[in-house]
């Protein structure tokens, strides 16, 4: 890649809420935007403001062979991709015929399987990127543990830990990951404090992309209301 070449970057559940924020306020500061959103026309008004510089990307990730297309698609337009960010907070895809009693477990199962689809497929993709890195966004549902809540966490039950177990494995390859999410329920005291807001997608989009240049390895995110961020899919 070259310096004049503006930096790119893919962002999972863009069609509404803090993905949308996101996918917004990097286009204003001149990225290339690849955005996965419900359906070829969401975010109208970006695309026509910005149809050069963005990417929509209509799928469902938590289905392999459609995060493999998203990512193959990206290859395609740019080559490469210099930024991952994986906003996974509800869930985009989810079928609109999930029973009330399942639908906690059906987000964390969906998104989990969302964010190992789109981190393994964008790797080569990083590989080819300049600075790579990648940040992953979990809300107090997404970050839910499956199971018994008073076993440990796990690489199988928890996704928070399941991203701490990848950023040892992504460094390797020169790329950075950073992991924004609330604190755990089981771990009242912490070194890092943060007090629940009432963030609103475009506040929590400009604090969080305050942090990208700095490449921490993780953020604290307590929302007061989780659909203020990640409108519930009902």
């Amino acid at each position: 890649m070259t310096a004049n070449i503006p930096r790119s970057a893919w962002i999972t559940g863009a069609t509404e809420g803090l993905g949308m924020a996101l996918v917004a306020h990097l286009l204003l500061q001149g990225y290339r935007v690849a955005a996965s959103v419900r359906h070829a026309d969401s975010l109208g008004d970006l695309a026509k403001r910005y149809s050069s510089r963005l990417l929509l990307l209509p799928g469902a990730l938590h289905q392999e062979d459609q995060a493999v297309d998203a990512a193959r698609e990206i290859a395609r337009k740019w080559g490469g991709l210099d930024t991952l960010i994986i906003n996974a907070g509800t869930c985009d895809y989810l079928p609109h015929d999930v029973d009330d009693n399942e639908l906690l477990e059906a987000l964390v199962t969906t998104n989990r399987a969302a964010s190992e689809y789109c981190l393994d497929n964008a790797i080569p993709l990083l590989d080819k990127g300049k600075s790579a890195q990648v940040m992953a966004i979990l809300s107090r549902h997404s970050a839910r543990q499956l199971g018994a809540q008073d076993e440990p966490a796990s690489l199988g039950n928890d996704l928070a830990q399941w991203f701490r177990d990848r950023q040892g494995l992504v460094k390797e390859r020169g790329i950075s990951l950073t992991l924004v999410a609330p604190r755990p329920l089981t771990v009242p005291a912490s070194p890092t404090k943060a007090v629940p807001q009432e963030w609103t997608p475009d506040s929590a989009a400009r604090k969080i992309l305050e942090y990208l240049p700095q490449r921490p390895a993780e953020l604290v995110l307590e929302a007061m209301s989780v659909s203020s961020l990640w409108p519930l899919p009902r």
